[in-house]
């Protein structure tokens, strides 16, 4: 794997350049030979963004993420990317497989005469990006009161980790902290 690190209004580090190497290496099981990546790392104020454009044979990966922490920004992004390369590859495979006497139908003909159809896994049908702003429980408790959604996502002041209070439907509240 060819991976081209540039860096952009932040200070070239080789502790980063090996991180960076380090993760992108978790995905040469989702694809094949040659592999070439350039990442950017991109300083912004409070931001720290990670973007990677990643050509595999057969098809191209591409994928951008943005926290506070240059290193949760390539996690992040490693990870979209992951899935990325499992949702492609299973694309191919279903691809090929379908190609021959496979592609008779989508569903099979029971003696009875009804179609059964093949049960498909859940896929993700819409992805939202949604920011974590700070703030105390009991102010994500008065906003989620005025919101008419259903949850809301938001790093707690107290603990620095990020919570989602979601409305149940006895009316009450409910709170999932993450942990790690």
């Amino acid at each position: 794997m060819q991976i081209k690190i540039s860096f952009r209004h932040i200070d070239p580090s080789d502790a980063l350049k090996l991180y960076v190497e380090d993760k992108l290496s978790r995905l040469k099981k989702y694809l094949e030979e040659p592999v070439e990546a350039h990442v950017v790392l991109r300083g912004e104020k409070f931001r720290r963004i990670a973007e990677v454009s990643l050509d595999a044979s057969g098809f191209r990966l591409n994928g951008t993420e943005e926290t506070d922490d240059m290193y949760s920004s390539i996690d992040l992004l490693v990870d979209n990317l992951e899935a990325q390369a499992a949702r492609k590859g299973k694309e191919k495979i279903s691809r090929r497989r379908s190609s021959g006497a496979a592609k008779e139908s989508a569903g099979m003909i029971e003696p009875s005469g009804q179609i059964q159809s093949n049960e498909q896994e859940p896929r993700v049908i819409r992805a939202e990006q949604v920011h974590a702003k700070p703030m105390h429980l009991d102010e994500a408790v008065m906003q989620l009161n005025l919101m008419s959604s259903e949850f809301m996502v938001f790093t707690n002041r107290s603990t620095n980790k990020v919570n989602v209070l979601y409305k149940r439907k006895d009316g009450n509240l409910g709170l999932i902290e993450t942990v790690g």
